[in-house]
């Protein structure tokens, strides 16, 4: 994918070449620190809105197991070809169980100063349904341990959750149907039509909301890709691209030309959450906010790369312009940016459905850091009105918030510097 992007005065060359080469690498050091690493979750809560009784899911596993008196009699001693679904079906299961299982484990050192990081957390409006981080069911996870990488996690379940993001969240008509790589022939050509109409037609704050949302998606597809267990023995495991997996999700041929927009949904979505790094800057530049872990020296050190950062992101020539969006009328813009948090806020929720614990600790993160930034956005004057010294009352993050902010972030850039990977490896393919 190449050139202009839609709704933005930038291209996709300019992002590649400011985040491969200045802002990836440093944005890397930062997330391996110790207060960006440890993000609390609550991993245990119920899915609001169906009975999650998905095959692979119980809510104290990694994946649902599949216990024996859950399948079906007719399923365990019927015919041959039933067994057979069934056996695979345990196998598969036990396989996604093994691959996605969270890994807890911290230090009580860590324990010790995570405990005083909650002194720093403050409540405020969101754009997500954010955990009760005092529940006894949140828990601290290590990020670092748990990487964003292939799980095994599939089938009926996870296509559930994205279905009900882009049909039920996204002002889409039930009547519009958005196309999908596995369509056919002319009726495939008919639903990109009136989809791309579609979307062309309405205002620039829904079209905008697609686009993060598949932008989102299609970041989730690369990493998955990206880190797929290629080699699985008794000896190791190994990790790394897998480029059938990212041909079949972005391959132009493929999927009918439906991969480069994903793509460009991509580089949209950084767009909007760079624009939103610039913007916090004047909140984390006064003297009083401070990276806190209990290590002073790393502290300051941290804050400091934080700042460079920031400065990075002010200095980037061709950001988003947000003033283009919740314009006009004043009294229909508070309405359609209030639906537009509303509808932001319903899909942080549906995180609690997927069925895999690691898909779901990512899921929530990257949903809250992409709240987190639409806030940022949304609140322009309150962030002007900023003291330089002193609390700040009209504008606050959580250390929740601000963990989220720039994990989320970094999973945007490690797609953007994945792709150019995939396409070195593509390019020597040929």
């Amino acid at each position: 994918v190449t050139g202009h992007l839609d709704d933005c005065t930038c291209d996709v060359e300019t992002i590649d070449a400011f985040n491969n080469y200045k802002l990836f690498p440093r944005l890397n050091e930062l997330l391996e620190s110790d207060y960006f690493r440890y993000y609390k979750v609550n991993l245990k809560k119920p899915c609001p809105f169906w009975n999650d009784n998905s095959h692979c899911g119980v809510r104290d596993c990694a994946v649902k197991p599949c216990p024996s008196d859950e399948v079906p009699d007719g399923i365990r001693s019927g015919s041959y070809k039933y067994s057979e679904e069934a056996n695979n079906l345990a196998e598969e299961c036990e396989e996604a169980k093994r691959l996605g299982a969270v890994d807890g484990s911290l230090s009580k050192e860590t324990q010790q100063a995570v405990l005083q990081w909650t002194r720093h957390d403050d409540s405020s409006d969101s754009f997500c349904e954010a955990d009760d981080i005092y529940s006894p069911d949140a828990e601290y996870v290590d990020l670092l341990l748990n990487p964003e990488r292939y799980t095994g996690y599939k089938g009926p379940d996870a296509w559930k959750i994205w279905n009900s993001i882009y049909e039920e969240n996204c002002f889409k008509p039930q009547n519009v149907k958005r196309p999908l790589a596995s369509g056919r022939g002319e009726s495939f050509i008919y639903l990109r039509q009136t989809f791309y109409k579609w979307l062309k037609g309405v205002c620039v704050e829904k079209r905008a909301f697609y686009k993060l949302i598949s932008g989102l998606h299609a970041s989730i597809n690369i990493h998955l890709s990206a880190r797929y267990l290629l080699q699985d023995t008794w000896s190791e495991k190994k990790w790394g691209p897998n480029v059938t997996e990212f041909q079949q999700r972005f391959d132009e041929v493929i999927t009918r030309g439906e991969g480069p927009r994903r793509l460009k949904n991509l580089y949209f979505l950084y767009l909007i959450e760079l624009r939103a790094l610039s913007k916090v800057l004047p909140f984390f530049e006064r003297p009083g906010f401070q990276l806190y872990t209990g290590n002073k020296s790393h502290d300051v050190e941290m804050k400091n790369l934080l700042l460079e950062i920031l400065h990075l992101a002010k200095s980037f020539p061709l950001h988003f312009n947000e003033n283009s969006l919740f314009a006009g009328n004043k009294k229909e813009a508070a309405k359609l940016k209030e639906e537009f948090r509303l509808h932001f806020k319903n899909i942080s929720k549906i995180m609690d459905c997927v069925g895999c614990f690691k898909c779901r600790l990512w899921g929530k993160l990257q949903t809250q850091g992409l709240g987190t930034a639409l806030k940022i956005l949304f609140s322009e004057n309150l962030i002007e009105k900023i003291p330089e010294s002193g609390p700040s009352y009209g504008f606050q993050l959580t250390r929740q918030e601000i963990v989220a902010l720039f994990n989320a972030f970094g999973r945007i850039s490690t797609s953007v510097r994945e792709l150019e990977r995939f396409r070195d490896i593509l390019r020597n393919m040929r």
